[in-house]
């Protein structure tokens, strides 16, 4: 049985007088007593989760802009189109931000999200766009994003799968997977292995415990220091 929103607050508000750019923001909580996982399905919109030691609920504030309407268009807009919802599944919460992907528009539309969840239990993220920075979550960290960057630090184990954009790592207990489209990445702090497939690039390393291996390292320079393992490249 599902478990529905909890809105802890609704605030209202034009971003600028004199603009038709129109900005609300959703609060939105979840008791996380007995969660294991937690999924992030999020569309355009910054994205920031931070994980938080001893932490009983999952707390969303969702900051919602609507470029060029005004309130009552936008109030509509919203209506039909909008899908934010923090729900229960069993040991699994769910999060969903975005707007209906038929709607066909030339304004832009995005949502912000600041998350705050139990720092143990493991995250799953598939994200659209927008840049990404996640912190302090301990469990095992699933990253599936579209474009923008890509942020983790102090985090258990580590798989990005991104399309473009930068990714930095740093900090992590357990093993770091990354699979690139384009973008720079950096990885330094990992108490586990290393393993890099990616497409376009400069790649830096630094400190890893195990093992550092490059599927590939397709074009940008590969920089790796202090690797303990072994370190086995493309060739």
């Amino acid at each position: 049985m599902r478990g529905f929103i909890v809105m802890a607050m609704f605030i209202v508000g034009l971003a600028h007088a004199g603009t038709k750019d129109y900005t609300e923001v959703r609060d939105l909580t979840l008791n996380a007593a007995g969660l294991t996982e937690f999924a992030i399905d999020a569309g355009a919109g910054s994205l920031v989760v931070t994980g938080v030691d001893g932490a009983e609920e999952i707390a969303v504030t969702a900051t919602i802009r609507i470029e060029d309407e005004d309130e009552k268009d936008a109030l509509k807009l919203i209506e039909k189109r909008l899908d934010l919802r923090l729900e229960r599944d069993g040991d699994r919460a769910e999060l969903e931000s975005g707007f209906d992907s038929s709607w066909h528009w030339n304004g832009n539309a995005t949502i912000d999200l600041d998350v705050r969840m139990p720092a143990g239990i493991a995250l799953h993220v598939d994200d659209g766009s927008g840049s990404m920075t996640i912190t302090g979550v301990m469990g095992d960290i699933l990253v599936d994003d579209g474009s923008g960057s890509v942020r983790v630090t102090n985090a258990g184990s580590v798989t990005v799968d991104d399309g473009s954009g930068s990714v930095k790592i740093n900090a992590a207990s357990g093993d770091v997977y990354v699979n690139d489209g384009s973008g720079s990445i950096e990885i330094r702090g990992v108490g586990g292995t290393v393993r890099i497939d990616d497409g376009s690039g400069s790649i830096t390393v630094d400190d890893v415990e195990k093992d550092l291996i490059i599927v590939d390292d397709g074009s940008g320079g590969l920089t790796y220091t202090n690797v303990r393992g072994t370190v086995e490249e493309d060739s």
